[in-house]
Formats: structure tokens, sequence, C-alpha cells
């Protein structure tokens, strides 16, 4: 089978599923679409994702959208290594981890709605990074709990997760706006183990091919 990820480097979605893509080993294309000049808004495009956003994953007969559910068809049609532990509730708990990212967090933190912010409502980047900041602790403080119980090396257990998925990109950006890092010893223990391994490290934005540090 072949895939083609529609993504953007700096997306934070688009890494959870690079990682994924890494951890199994699986073979993918790349096509960028900088947000910055809002090319996942032009019509090529929005026959693919009609909501206009990254990323998107191009099978050989579907295009998948919303990170949260490619995750979940990376893992059933490639299953090995699994990134949901065998159980009912530690699968649930898991699941629940990742949507303290996908759900809580990054929503509110994502590139429309700090332009709005900027732009609507005239938030400067002070303001700005404080938005950032009190969203990213509200969710890292409860992730911070659940990987102190759950963890054993990675957010879950002793192997990455789609946990991990979620919390290592949002990691990313927390360190870009300069979060204050200090209060979650776990979950900074957790994720530096799991950027440690080689899919981390190859998902990593600074790797992609449309990087632009600049």
């Amino acid at each position: 089978m072949s895939l083609t990820l529609h993504g953007y480097w700096r997306s934070t979605t688009a890494y959870r599923v690079r990682i994924a893509l890494a951890l199994k080993g699986i073979a993918y294309e790349q096509v960028p679409h900088d947000l910055r000049t809002g090319a996942q808004r032009k019509a090529e495009y929005r026959t693919l994702n009609p909501q206009g956003l990254v990323p998107a994953l191009e099978t050989d007969d579907v295009v998948l959208t919303q990170s949260p559910a490619i995750l979940e068809w990376i893992d059933e049609v490639y299953p090995d290594p699994p990134l949901l532990p065998a159980g009912a509730n530690d699968r649930a708990i898991v699941r629940a981890m990742a949507a303290t990212v996908a759900c809580d967090i990054h929503p509110v933190n994502n590139l429309r709605i700090l332009n709005a912010l900027r732009t609507e409502f005239g938030a400067d980047e002070a303001a700005v990074n404080r938005w950032i900041a009190r969203w990213i602790g509200d969710g890292f403080a409860a992730l911070e709990t659940q990987i102190a119980r759950y963890g054993d090396g990675f957010a879950f257990g002793a192997t990455p997760t789609i946990a991990d998925c979620h919390l290592i990109p949002q990691l990313y950006s927390a360190e870009r706006f300069a979060v204050d890092l200090s209060p979650y010893p776990h979950l900074k223990a957790a994720a530096d183990k799991a950027r440690a391994l080689p899919a981390f490290a190859a998902a990593h934005p600074d790797r992609q091919p449309d990087a632009d540090p600049a």
C-alpha cells in the first residue's frame, strides 16, 4: 500500500502521524502545505480534505483526516508494534491521555486560534504566549499525574503508545513558546526517553523536507 502524508513540518498534528509511521517502520511520501501562506485552504487540497487542515493521509483507496483517527487506523492496519495496550481499561486510559492533548490543549493553541487572538482581539505576543502557557499548563498538570501513576519509562507503561505520539509534539510546542516545564518532572522524563528513540528523532520537525527554522 502506498501512503502519502499531507502535512507541514511544524504542525504538531502531522508530527503525531509521522511518529506513528516511524514507530511502525512504514514507508510514505510527504506533500507539504505551508500553513503560513494558507496553502492548506487551496481548492486542490480541499478536494482531499474539505476542512482545509493538516494532516491528511492519502492511501490507495481512501483519504483519512484528523490525526487521532489516522493513528488508530495505522495501528489497526499495521498492528506491529502495537500503539495501544492489550486491556480495555488500559486502552481507555491511553486514549484519554491522548485526548488531553488532542481535545483540550491543541485546539485552543493551534495557528487558527492564535491568529484570531492577534487579528480579531488585538492580543500582543506577550498575551498570546500567556494564553498558550495557560492551556498547556492545565493539560500538562493532568498528564503529569497520569504519567506518574501509569508510566513505566514512557507516558503509559514500558513501550510507546499513542499517548507518546501526542505528548512529544505538544512538548515541542511548549518548548517553542518557552513554557516552564519544571512542574512536570514525570512528563519530562517520559518525553526524554521517547525522544531518544530513532523513530521519534526521525519525525522531529527540523528533520522534515520542508523545514524552515527561519
